[in-house]
């Protein structure tokens, strides 16, 4: 039997049109590997069999017939998805008490055009609740452990979709990203992990954070596999008003090298407080690589960047605290019983059903937005949104793809961070992107010198110009390499 966890998806492919396995085969391998392996790591929080071995004999009818070029980018490669995608038929928790209960009635477009161009569907992936958290910490169904070392975070709020990449328990997943999402558990995890510009993939049937903000995006172990999910997922969903058609083949280019490419180096970024010099080191290190394959570094200058965080935190939460106004125990969510009247039901379920941090979010968006504090600050942050989105403007007229850090430092143990403002500032470099629209990638460059954990840089790209990110990710894994299963959960190929 191939080992399918360590294949890249033209791999798989190759040997499906080559018929040495069988669509069949390769669900039966992911399904007994997330049995024997995920106890461990508690990535999933729901195994779909019976649409995993649906799809994989449709793909095989498909081989039959000679038309497996047809099937999709994703033909036969197995997938999951995060858990606050709806998908017909499976429990849509966002880890959430408040939906633990809940089954979709019908499907995000990003999961349907994942299955559609092929994939092997294998279930729904662990989260921080509602999206709210960076460690996968606040999930009401247990912790996620990084595949790199089970005692520290997979990075969240997507840390399952990193953590099944990272342990070849899935070729392909898809998160979320509102503020740095996907890309920080990416780093953590030591994957390629793709935030999309906004607009480039359809946001219908997400259970939606910041509708300003999200954005969904694939996991992989490489750029190529990367791309061609996002080849799958991009374009217009005429359910979606903010998704765009393109018309962009994100594989087009990455064999191009980045000769005659100029990087942006943000000197604020790499000279803020509180980012540790094993993750500096190897932001430098990638900034040399790239230079020395023929790009020209260029310094770039993000003046209002510094106040990216707090803008976020109030156009979050205010966001937040809308999105979140549906579960009331009568259309939506858990309902607390034995109260008499509806107001005491609302409050109780409320209570019951929202985590701590899902409360301090509802709770902090209700201010923002109540009579006399909305001019204050809600209106000042829409502004210094325009002012940051101004900026990444200004800096692309000079520069081709901007190269940062993901997080000041790798991934933290269980219960390291308990205060919630510093666990905030894991998101201190990805927040900006989400505010702007613009797209940025996680890509993995090795090891930590002190940590010995995944350190990942952060590619940020124009507006619409994911392929250039892409591009210069593509160049680096000419040096770093594909990503690895982690070396626990690691088998021969």
């Amino acid at each position: 039997m191939a080992n399918f966890a360590t294949m890249s998806v033209r791999e798989i492919q190759a040997g499906l049109a080559g018929k040495q396995f069988s669509a069949r085969e390769v669900a039966e391998d992911a399904l007994a590997r997330i049995a024997a392996v995920d106890p461990q790591i508690h990535a999933f929080l729901e195994v779909t069999e019976e649409a995993a071995y649906e799809q994989a004999r449709t793909v095989d009818e498909a081989i039959a017939e000679g038309r497996l070029a047809e099937m999709g980018p994703l033909a036969g490669v197995p997938v999951a998805f995060k858990d606050n995608m709806n998908m017909k038929g499976t429990h849509t928790t966002c880890s959430s008490r408040m939906l633990e209960n809940y089954v979709s009635p019908y499907t995000a477009t990003c999961v349907a055009k994942t299955i559609e161009a092929g994939g092997i569907p294998l279930g729904k992936l662990n989260m921080d609740e509602f999206a709210f958290g960076s460690s996968t910490e606040t999930s009401a169904f247990g912790i996620t452990r990084n595949p790199w070392d089970l005692e520290r975070v997979p990075g969240g709020s997507s840390g399952g979709s990193a953590a099944a990449v990272a342990a070849g328990l899935a070729t392909v997943t898809l998160g979320s990203d509102t503020g740095g999402s996907i890309r920080q558990p990416g780093s953590f995890c030591g994957i390629v992990a793709v935030k999309p510009a906004y607009g480039t993939v359809s946001r219908y049937g997400v259970v939606a954070f910041g509708s300003s903000l999200d954005q969904v995006g694939p996991f992989a172990r490489s750029v190529e596999d990367a791309a061609l999910a996002l080849n799958a997922l991009a374009g217009h969903d005429p359910l979606d008003c903010t998704s765009q058609q393109l018309g962009v083949d994100y594989t087009a280019n990455l064999a191009e090298g980045v000769a005659g490419m100029k990087v942006g180096i943000v000197p604020a970024f790499m000279q803020a407080e509180g980012l540790d010099g094993e993750v500096r080191a190897k932001v430098e290190e990638a900034a040399a690589k790239l230079e020395s394959l023929g790009a020209e570094l260029v310094e770039v200058d993000l003046p209002n960047a510094q106040a990216a965080m707090s803008a976020y935190y109030v156009l979050g939460p205010c966001e937040a605290f809308s999105n979140l106004a549906r579960f009331d125990s009568v259309r939506y969510g858990y309902c607390a019983e034995g109260h008499k009247d509806l107001g005491g039901q609302y409050e109780e379920s409320r209570h019951e059903g929202f985590g701590p941090e899902a409360r301090r979010r509802i709770m902090l968006g209700s201010y923002l937005l109540s009579a006399g504090v909305y001019d204050k600050y809600y209106y000042p942050a829409q502004q210094v949104r325009t002012l940051i989105t101004q900026d990444y403007r200004r800096a692309y007229e000079s520069v081709d793809v901007i190269l940062a850090p993901v997080s000041p430092r790798t991934a933290f143990k269980f219960g390291e961070i308990s205060d919630p403002t510093t666990m905030y500032l894991s998101d201190m470099f990805t927040i900006s992107i989400n505010i702007a629209g613009n797209g940025g990638m996680n890509m993995p460059v090795g090891l930590g010198a002190e940590s010995g954990m995944p350190v990942g840089v952060q590619l940020i790209a124009p507006q619409f110009k994911d392929e250039n990110m892409l591009r210069v990710a593509a160049a680096l894994e000419t040096v770093y390499g594909p990503a690895p299963v982690a070396p626990q959960f690691a088998v021969e190929r």
